[in-house]
């Protein structure tokens, strides 16, 4: 029963987005976000130089904008840059985990099983698990937010069956994988 709802949804939201996509008028051309008439083209049209290129005029050519600007000028301007919805949001940039630090989590957080990892956001879900001798059970999700080799580039946060684990069980964890990521980059600088 619920897969057959499922797929009814799926169907539904498939057809919105197609039909936003390409709607038709009333007089039968298509007025969708992928077509312009040339009235509404003609008002778009940027002045350009003897290479082709817009030209950029007054002071806020200067400033560079943010991909949502983009999107949204884009969409004001009567078209869809459909490139800017599947291009990372700053292509300049990518995202970096120091790997000692990742490591180091993994280590010292051995005994808790891994849910998901992703290392190109940082961020690592560890399951339940007891440290070895104790009788606490305890959780952990660990961001890893810089690729400096720095405490603030290291967030863990620890969960016990009752509740969030103290500041103080975080700090030590956080400290001791600090402690053994330090460890490796100096054995990594003596290979």
């Amino acid at each position: 029963m619920s897969g057959k709802m499922s797929k009814v949804l799926s169907l539904l939201l498939v057809a919105a987005v197609v039909a936003s996509c390409g709607r038709i008028n009333s007089a039968g051309s298509s007025a969708g976000l992928f077509k312009r008439d040339r009235a509404a083209q003609a008002k778009v049209e940027k002045p350009r130089d003897k290479d082709g290129r817009i030209i950029q005029q007054g002071a806020s050519a200067d400033i560079p904008r943010t991909p949502k600007e983009q999107l949204q000028g884009g969409l004001a301007a009567g078209g869809l840059d459909l490139n800017a919805l599947f291009r990372p949001p700053n292509d300049d940039k990518d995202i970096r985990v120091n790997k000692h630090l990742w490591t180091a989590t993994l280590e010292t957080l051995n005994f808790l099983p891994i849910e998901a990892a992703d290392p190109f956001s940082g961020v690592i879900v560890l399951g339940w698990g007891r440290a070895p001798g104790s009788n606490t059970q305890f959780r952990a999700t660990v961001l890893i937010q810089d690729p400096a080799l720095e405490a603030s580039s290291l967030k863990v946060a620890m969960q016990k069956r009752n509740g969030p684990a103290s500041v103080e069980t975080n700090k030590r964890i956080e400290d001791a994988i600090l402690t053994r990521a330090r460890q490796l980059r100096i054995a990594a600088t003596k290979r």
